[in-house]
């Protein structure tokens, strides 16, 4: 009789620890065309090429207009997006990315720890075509990859967003208190 207990509480436990991962909600991202966001550079790979990116430190803030409706519920993994560079990237008083530039991005589904389904959805740039030649590199929402903050925007959820605005304004004024920390 005390198996039989034993394996109701088992049963009991299972079942409901199943149901409780099917509760858990992955947030979706909804990006309308045109929306300008904020991505933050991250770690190189190969930083001694002596690429102009380079010379950026990591956390450097892009300001970007998406071109590509984004949306979660839509939108498969790892399909890409484009955007343009909405203000100049400047380090040491030289410009290394002019306004305008074609941006190539991905969409991404991506594990987290932190989340309770295990999962999270991320937009990260991978490259930047300026001027004729392609800056190959990664940025995201986040400062860091480990920082799991969400809010929302425009009923869209992003991570890291409070920066995030349609309003170029905005932005520049976002590239400018970045570029004096620099």
């Amino acid at each position: 009789m005390r198996r039989m207990v034993l394996a109701a509480v088992y049963y009991l436990s299972v079942v409901s620890g199943a149901a409780w991962a099917q509760n858990a909600e992955l947030k979706p991202i909804h990006v309308p065309a045109g929306t300008v966001l904020t991505f933050y550079l991250q770690t190189r790979l190969n930083p001694a090429d002596g690429n102009v990116i380079d010379l950026l430190p990591k956390g450097t803030v892009f300001s970007i207009r998406v071109l590509d409706a984004i949306d979660s519920d839509a939108t498969r993994d790892g399909a890409e997006f484009r955007g343009v560079v909405v203000a100049p990237v400047v380090a040491k008083d030289e410009v290394v990315i002019h306004a305008d530039a074609e941006v190539r991005g991905l969409f991404a589904l991506l594990r987290s720890r932190s989340h309770p389904a295990g999962f999270r959805y991320e937009l990260l740039i991978t490259g930047i075509a300026d001027g004729g030649k392609l800056f190959q590199l990664t940025a995201s929402l986040n400062p860091s990859f480990l920082d799991t903050s969400t809010e929302t925007v425009g009923g869209s959820t992003t991570k890291n967003s409070a920066k995030n605005s349609e309003d170029p304004a905005a932005s520049d004024k976002t590239n400018s208190q970045s570029a004096a920390h620099r």
